[in-house]
């Protein structure tokens, strides 16, 4: 992790954002208390990148393993400050419960809202993989001001899908996140595991993550995109004030009907 992070800072990165649950396999493949054991100390986790933040000057956005309480834990990102301290917090809000996917068996939802983290490179819509497919989440970050939305990703396809479908699953991903930049005037950034990931268990034939991780600008146009088969470090240069442009032109935050929306607030429309 720390070897991608310094690679990407000699090339001139201010912001880094790396996968979803960095710092270890993805062993939400299967359900395991055992897997409550592993964590270390939050507080220690995110020292040890803001020492590394600090060191290269950059923003990081870290995606850890939160132990709250006993009984007790998130899914949680962490943005550190290119001075070392804690920008801020996300916890996952959306936790999927699918085979090779058992998160609510670990994850406790998140409790701490859509809210956009400061930094000194813009404000942060951190929101973490199974996040990524609800465009009311984009739209509450960009509402409450957020530049850039960044995704955090774990998520790949089942080997035992034939071709047709993984190939279906992927374009599903990155269209629906190219539509969040779209729909709210400002830039996406995913960041994916890659490789095959072998299930602990042995009940399924494991996950082998689709990598492809991008970067779209405000219109949804392709900046940066990475293969699906080996970790790559994409470097962009990301233009902020074209989302004020790009804003101007397609007005949909003027054009809301906040006045007709209440529904949206129901699980199910069962009255229509």
């Amino acid at each position: 992790m720390s070897v991608g992070i310094r690679a990407a800072a000699q090339q001139g990165a201010q912001l880094v954002l790396l996968q979803e649950l960095h710092n270890s396999l993805y062993f939400c493949q299967t359900e395991d208390t055992a897997q409550f054991d592993w964590p270390r100390p939050f507080r220690s986790e995110h020292e040890a990148l803001g020492a590394l933040a600090r060191e290269l000057g950059v923003v990081i956005v870290a995606s850890l393993f939160e132990r709250r309480a006993a009984g007790l834990y998130h899914n949680t990102a962490v943005v550190l400050e290119s001075d070392g301290s804690i920008a801020g917090k996300y916890r996952k809000m959306h936790i999927p419960d699918d085979p090779g996917y058992y998160e609510k068996f670990y994850f406790t939802p998140g409790d701490l809202g859509f809210e956009p983290i400061t930094t000194s490179v813009g404000k942060l819509g951190v929101l973490v993989c199974w996040d990524q497919w609800y465009p009311e989440a984009a739209r509450l970050m960009a509402l409450a001001g957020a530049d850039l939305l960044l995704y955090p990703t774990a998520i790949g396809w089942d080997p035992r899908d034939d071709s047709a479908e993984q190939a279906r699953q992927r374009e599903a991903w990155i269209t629906v996140q190219r539509a969040h930049a779209v729909a709210n005037g400002i830039p996406v950034l995913v960041c994916n595991r890659t490789g095959l990931e072998t299930d602990p268990s042995g009940q399924s034939a494991g996950s082998r993550f689709w990598g492809s991780s991008f970067v779209a600008g405000p219109q949804g146009e392709m900046l940066a995109n990475a293969g699906s088969d080996a970790a790559e470090c994409l470097i962009v240069e990301l233009d902020l004030a074209r989302s004020e442009h790009v804003r101007r032109i397609w007005p949909y935050l003027r054009d809301r009907r906040i006045d007709a929306y209440g529904d949206i607030v129901k699980r199910y429309r069962d009255d229509k």
